[in-house]
């Protein structure tokens, strides 16, 4: 059978039945549901007509030719690798768009939840969101629908692979073994060929007598020339019948190849690759569809193509949206309202007590005085609050004074009022105890009574203006003449000055100020202490001590020192280097250990004598007076080891962590000087004091004196605070 009449034969009946066979060139496979009509339709809707038409020439000669199955193979398993991946791309995009949809689900019933809670607004908000929330809802049945449709559209391709996979193993056995028969035939014949052309030469020499390098040897001895000539005769007699059955074996395998093994396999491998390509494409025709019909379902659910004006019409998100009225879900809120508003029982109106009624007699004798305390009073009133004053005894003997008048006017005896009316306004104020003052601090005292530390007799300060509250005289100074008046409140900052012209103020206190070079008491007027023991040491005490008794973790004179350098000192030329005046010193150590703290304020630069250099010595002493170094005596040895390491990175972290060791008082204290130091160092160019500076200032006081066996490790000491101050925000985190 000639190879025209193959293709002819191909032509009519394999490749117009292409999509009528499975993969074993049979019925199509049980395994393919819903495959085989549409996949038809489906290579006739996108081959636009070359299904039918005519094969090109070249593509004939290719697929029937000994490499045609070998190349339809190969086209074959490239069609289920696509297949596969646009399999897994559809399992993943299915995956997606189920969790999408099962989260816009879930999120729209929450919302939907939230809106029957009472804190959320309710009428038509309320009733408009919870549409637009349902809205969402059919948008994620929608996704839901396309998630599972792209879902069975992955399966459907999974499972075509797995029959395609199996046709083409199936069809790659029997192609290439018949392909391997007929080539094997052909090198068989080949072989006896060559053997029959030898064997014809020999005897052609052994013929004409050319017998040259011819063996002739038999198991008799040598051959004769007729002998070797029939030997030769019969051998290649044999052979050539051997080369003529093997060409006849050739010519059938070749011929049963062409004719019906090779149409064979070409036909079903193209049926395998057509039927493959054909559901890739309809898939994604699919695809493109379900695309189309998701977007426009969810367009749909949110702009329905409906009649707005129709009964029964769904309305657009939009439109939804638009019908939310503000204005009537508040009326309607606050209507509801109503029933809770309280009843009023009566007007609000002023009932003095029958005991605080003032008497209707009058003092007839003192009507000047009576008027000028109305008068006094009366401006009092006016006023927003009680004048600011400072925690001192004398202050609180002022206003108890003006109290105590004030209580002479609005009730008591008749006896009272003549006495206090007959007594000069001066002794009235000294003879009175003052009341017990319970939002002031008051001014400790120890064993005696507190005396005035001024005399109430004088009548002019040194300025020569009266301080009798209750003279006429114009001679008033215009600036304020009391100390509370100068001084600024605990609470921090500088308040504004009290008015006292026309006012009760309290007896004048005669302090004056002093020269340059003296020191006084920054506080309140009150005269340093040093006689006295401490009431509440500071100085000397422990850190745990502090701690348990003042529940600070940083003492206070840390605080106050630190915002005093913070707020004054750091542009000061060497501060910390520089020491201040041992007086100052004195006088703030002493106010510290009979105050605690409590009554003093460097936020005002008066209180340490605007000497920042004795605060910033203050603070070393401080810590040069603690029992137990900041750096304890028990962790001494593990911060001198750790000083010790050259590698600056392991210094740091052993220095931490002996810092982690240190008690609670301590860390705390040392963080707060640490990250103190560190603000200071950042205006080294001003005030000239780096880390080095500031640890050979801090060292000593901070790791205990340089005494003893300590004197060898001053350097280290100062290694140790400059690792720390260099790294203090790595090791300290800054708040």
């Amino acid at each position: 059978m000639s190879r025209e009449y193959v293709r002819n034969e191909t032509n009519v009946d394999g490749l117009a039945s292409t999509l009528s066979a499975g993969p074993n060139g049979n019925s199509s496979a049980p395994g393919s549901p819903a495959m085989a009509a549409p996949m038809s339709a489906g290579v006739e809707r996108s081959s636009a007509g070359h299904t039918s038409g005519a094969v090109p020439k070249a593509v004939e000669d290719v697929m029937y030719s000994d490499i045609g199955v070998n190349t339809l193979l190969n086209r074959l398993k490239q069609s289920i690798a696509s297949a596969r991946d646009f399999a897994a791309f559809l399992k993943k995009r299915s995956s997606l768009e189920e969790e999408q949809a099962t989260g816009l689900k879930r999120l729209a019933r929450g919302q939907l939840e939230t809106l029957r809670r009472a804190e959320v607004k309710t009428g038509s908000y309320a009733s408009q969101l919870a549409e637009v929330m349902k809205v969402h809802e059919r948008m994620a049945d929608n996704g839901m629908q396309f998630a599972l449709s792209l879902h069975q559209m992955h399966e459907d391709l999974n499972e075509l692979s797995a029959n395609m996979e199996r046709g083409r193993k199936q069809w790659k056995h029997e192609g290439l073994d018949a392909e391997k028969r007929a080539s094997d035939a052909e090198a068989a014949m080949h072989k006896a060929k060559t053997r029959y052309d030898g064997l014809a030469e020999d005897y052609d020499r052994a013929r004409t007598g050319d017998t040259k390098g011819s063996k002739r040897l038999g198991l008799k001895g040598p051959k004769s020339a007729e002998q070797y000539e029939s030997d030769m005769l019969r051998k290649t007699q044999q052979a050539d019948q051997e080369y003529e059955e093997r060409v006849k074996q050739a010519k059938s395998h070749r011929e049963k190849l062409i004719s019906s093994e090779r149409p064979r396999a070409v036909k079903a491998l193209l049926e395998l690759i057509r039927e493959c390509d054909s559901a890739l494409t309809l898939q994604l025709q699919k695809f493109a569809t379900f695309n189309e019909k998701l977007l426009l379902g969810n367009g749909l659910a949110v702009t329905p193509l409906t009649d707005r004006d129709s009964a029964g019409s769904q309305r657009s998100l939009r439109d939804v949206v638009y019908e939310i009225d503000n204005e009537t879900d508040f009326h309607s809120y606050m209507r509801g309202h109503v029933n809770k508003v309280p009843a009023r029982t009566g007007d609000i109106k002023y009932e003095q007590h029958p005991t605080l009624t003032p008497k209707t007699q009058k003092p007839t004798d003192q009507r000047n005085v009576s008027s000028g305390f109305s008068h006094s009073l009366g401006e009092k009133t006016t006023n927003n609050g009680p004048p600011l004053s400072l925690n001192t005894a004398a202050g609180t003997a002022g206003a108890a004074g003006a109290s105590s008048m004030s209580d002479r006017f609005s009730g008591g005896t008749s006896a009272q009022q003549q006495s206090a009316y007959s007594q000069p306004p001066s002794a009235s104020y000294r003879e009175q105890p003052p009341p017990p003052q319970h939002n002031q601090m008051q001014s400790p005292t120890y064993g005696a009574p507190q005396q005035s530390p001024y005399d109430s007799s004088a009548g002019r300060m040194r300025d020569g203006y009266s301080t009798d509250p209750f003279s006429n005289s114009a001679t008033t100074p215009p600036y304020p003449t009391h100390a509370s008046d100068r001084a600024p409140s605990l609470g921090g900052g500088y308040p504004s000055h009290q008015q006292t012209t026309g006012s009760v103020p309290g007896p004048p206190r005669q302090y004056t100020i002093p020269p340059p070079g003296t020191s006084m008491s920054p506080v309140g007027g009150v005269p340093p202490q040093h006689d006295l023991p401490p009431l509440r040491p500071v100085f000397g005490v422990s850190l745990d001590e502090l701690f348990a008794r003042d529940q600070s973790a940083v003492p206070m004179v840390v605080i106050q020192c630190i915002l005093a350098v913070d707020t004054f000192g750091l542009d000061v030329e060497g501060i910390y280097r520089l020491s201040g005046t041992a007086s100052h010193i004195n006088t703030l150590k002493s106010q510290f250990d009979h105050n605690a703290g409590s009554a003093i304020d460097f936020r005002n630069p008066a209180n340490f004598f605007h000497d920042v250099n004795s605060v910033a010595t203050l603070l070393k002493q401080f810590f040069r007076d603690l029992p137990d170094p900041l750096f304890t005596k028990v962790g001494y040895q593990s911060f001198i080891d750790a000083a010790r390491i050259d590698d600056e990175n392991a210094r740091r972290d052993a220095l931490h962590q002996s810092i982690n060791d240190l008690p609670d008082p301590n860390y705390a204290t040392l963080r707060a000087l640490v990250l103190h130091m560190h603000r200071v160092m950042q205006n080294e160019g001003r005030n000239r004091m780096g880390s080095s500076n500031l640890a050979l200032c801090f060292a000593p006081s901070l790791m205990g004196q340089h005494t003893g066996s300590q004197i060898a490790d001053a350097s280290l000491q100062a290694r140790v605070l400059d690792t720390i101050l260099v790294n203090a925000t790595a090791i300290f985190d800054e708040d």
